[in-house]
């Protein structure tokens, strides 16, 4: 519940509205809606449709909304990871080749004995 809580505050503040403004827009306590930005309380799902409402966007948007931030740290991640593996890969392909090269001097030292 904490990340959707940090990603309900990242939305407020995008719309610059306080603590007041939302929790006033929800017919909620401003304490209640703290509880629910820190995570300390679970939110219903009636009370998900009417944040997801409140921020113009579906509840599957508003669940799997991430920051931009986020969104290049994970892109930065899997940059890191996709070039870690074409590394391996390439060194699996010279591992390949010498494999190759032992072999083939194996047989022609074989040939010539």
């Amino acid at each position: 519940m904490k990340t959707l809580g940090k990603k309900i505050r990242l939305l407020r503040h995008q719309k610059g509205w306080s603590q007041e403004d939302v929790a006033k827009r929800l017919d909620i306590s401003i304490p209640a809606f703290s509880k629910i930005e820190t995570g300390i309380t679970d939110i219903n799902l009636s009370r998900l449709e009417q944040i997801a409402t409140l921020f113009e966007m579906s509840v599957v948007q508003l669940l799997t909304f991430n920051d931009a931030d986020q969104d290049q740290k994970f892109v930065n991640e899997l940059e890191t990871v996709n070039k870690r593996l074409m590394d391996r890969e390439t060194e699996v392909i010279d591992l390949q080749k010498k494999v190759i090269e032992l072999f083939e001097e194996l047989r022609h030292s074989k040939a010539t004995a």
